[in-house]
């Protein structure tokens, strides 16, 4: 049998020439402690960001207003979250699509959600002896659906022009025919705002509730979220990402995908989120391949580059010959 023939572009010559001891552990070692000191120095001095998390809670106490509108859109199932689509809700042609194919569709409803259920009625149902609550929350519920729509309109159309009685604190909303949903409105704004709804949408038979999808959720809905976020510089077209402040680039290792989200059709498309994964996907599959692919693989070597990595060996090696 033939020995395999020698290919530059894909095969490496055995090194026989000198060889220099080198302590991997000592330089990690050293480089650690360096990096550690000066992280804790510049900590120290620049300080970071230590905003404190929103809540349901913050939020409905900073923006009331914002609460009831976003409160009222989950009821009436038009909120973001009721009509998302996969995994929440079977919302038809929410699901963002690569060409034909539906993704998200393929992966079901996973974490099913009734907006109106979810986020309004069952957390008002923990309330404990609230007999005029019970009351409206049962009429609210055996009415029919054309009763509902037409009691969610008016309060949607009401709720941005409410407004607290300065003299004793109370939600004032102009009268209008939205039946019980005014009633079920207020104490849910109460429950917000007492921190109750916080626990009631986190509530788990788990001993610790850490699944924050529903007030993540809710929270996200509104308009809150997003104008804190634009004071923060965190918004996609500020190529903003968490726990940085600033504008451009937002954190440095996640910029090429955030970049993909500031070129079309990725900024405009409706499947965004889709198109921009699949572009990484591709881009970690040719990173992966590099050493398998021919031209690719052979850039180094056309290039140099090695030489300049490796510049104290080449020089010597000039030395040595001259």
């Amino acid at each position: 049998m033939s020995p395999k023939r020698f290919k530059p572009d894909r095969d490496v010559t055995e090194w026989h020439g000198p060889t220099v001891r080198y302590d991997l552990l000592k330089e990690v070692t050293i480089c650690f402690v360096a990096v550690l000191v000066l992280v804790v120095c510049l900590a120290g001095v620049f300080s970071s960001p230590d905003d404190p998390a929103i809540t349901i809670k913050s939020w409905s106490a900073t923006a009331p207003i914002d609460f009831l509108t976003t409160a009222i859109s989950e009821l009436d199932g038009t909120s973001g979250t009721a009509t998302y689509g996969p995994p929440y809700t079977n919302t038809a042609g929410a699901s963002q699509k690569l060409g034909p194919i539906g993704l998200e569709t393929l992966s079901g409803t996973r974490i099913p959600l009734d907006t109106a259920k979810d986020f309004v009625i069952n957390p008002l149902l923990t309330l404990p002896s609230e007999p005029m609550l019970d009351a409206a929350i049962t009429r609210y519920q055996s009415a029919t659906a054309p009763e509902q729509a037409s009691w969610d309109a008016a309060y949607e159309k009401a709720a941005p022009s409410a407004h607290f009685d300065a003299s004793d604190g109370k939600l004032i909303v102009r009268p209008l025919a939205y039946g019980p949903v005014g009633l079920m409105m207020s104490d849910l704004l109460a429950m917000a705002q007492s921190g109750a709804l916080d626990g009631a949408l986190t509530s788990s038979p788990r001993l610790y509730g850490t699944d924050y999808t529903k007030p993540l959720l809710f929270i996200a809905d509104g308009q809150y979220l997003a104008d804190v976020a634009t004071s923060r510089n965190l918004t996609g077209d500020q190529w903003g990402m968490m726990n940085e402040t600033g504008n451009f680039p937002g954190q440095a290792w996640l910029w090429l995908y955030t970049l993909w989200y500031q070129v079309p059709p990725m900024n405009s498309s409706s499947s965004g989120d889709l198109q921009v994964w699949a572009i990484m996907m591709l881009l970690t599959l040719v990173l992966a391949l590099v050493p398998f692919i021919p031209g690719l693989r052979s850039i180094p070597r056309w290039t140099r580059i090695y030489r300049l990595i490796w510049r104290r060996h080449y020089r010597s090696l000039q030395s040595a010959t001259d």
